[in-house]
């Protein structure tokens, strides 16, 4: 476990927590949702998935919002919500403004608690290319009325992920492109430096809110160049040391 340096680690209460054997079960449970490790054979389990709101200015730019330095904000999406790099989604239920994000992903694989962004690293497994669809539309009638972004960001196949590279295989985050294509033709193109909360940051931050541990995602925000997309557009999300992050659109399900 990762604590801030200097302080006392304070007694840990006993929480019970309610678990069932799988014969105790009324109904059977959905597989635990896995992402594939380039180089290995075992995969990665998730456990949680954290989104980062606004860590790229010319991103929060032309959604009309500023950008501080107060604090980093986030919304939470479900496991279930992950789908693999590769995969053909439908195209989403109650919305007519389907947007991609393109995100650096973030994979936690040790336990991060009250975390120095000194420190933060170490919690690192490793790192993916992602996107974070939005149903925008749904998401901008949320934020006009105060309301909660759930409906716009948490949704079935609304998290793609590309398979993982190990922390060490990739080595130090720095000025590598990030950038997405839709059919071809480019629409977002930066770079991880222009974040402006740095991994090790959101890491510490967050595990002052959380226990940061094995099974968690870190979706870190999205550079300009959002758009929306449609059924037959073909998605193709790009990072420098990572595998691409390939998505295509199909048509809505029908009753």
């Amino acid at each position: 476990m990762l604590v801030a340096r200097g302080r006392s680690r304070p007694a840990l209460r006993r929480i019970s927590r309610v678990t069932a054997s799988a014969p105790d079960l009324v109904f059977p449970a959905r597989p635990l949702p896995t992402v594939a490790v380039v180089g290995e054979t075992a995969r990665f389990p998730v456990r949680r998935i954290f989104c980062v709101g606004r860590n790229y200015a010319d991103h929060a730019k032309e959604m009309g919002v500023e950008v501080d330095r107060e604090a980093p904000f986030y919304f939470l999406k479900d496991a279930g919500s992950i789908v693999a790099s590769g995969a053909t989604i439908p195209y989403p239920q109650g919305t007519k403004d389907f947007h991609h994000e393109m995100e650096f992903v973030v994979a936690i694989g040790a336990q991060a608690f009250q975390a120095s962004v000194e420190h933060a690293l170490e919690a690192v497994y490793g790192y993916a290319a992602g996107l974070d669809m939005t149903r925008r539309d749904l998401q901008a009638k949320a934020k006009a009325t105060a309301k909660p972004w759930d409906f716009g960001k948490n949704f079935e196949n609304g998290a793609v992920i590309a398979p993982i590279v190990r922390k060490a295989d990739f080595g130090a985050i720095g000025a590598q492109r990030i950038g997405l294509a839709v059919d071809g033709v480019l629409r977002q193109n930066s770079a991880l430096d222009d974040m402006v909360w740095s991994v090790p940051e959101l890491i510490s931050h967050l595990s002052h809110f959380y226990r940061l541990a094995p099974g968690d995602l870190i979706y870190t925000g999205t550079p300009a160049g959002v758009g929306a997309v449609m059924p037959g557009n073909r998605i193709v999300g790009t990072i420098d040391g990572l595998p691409s992050v390939e998505l295509r659109i199909g048509p809505a399900e029908t009753a």
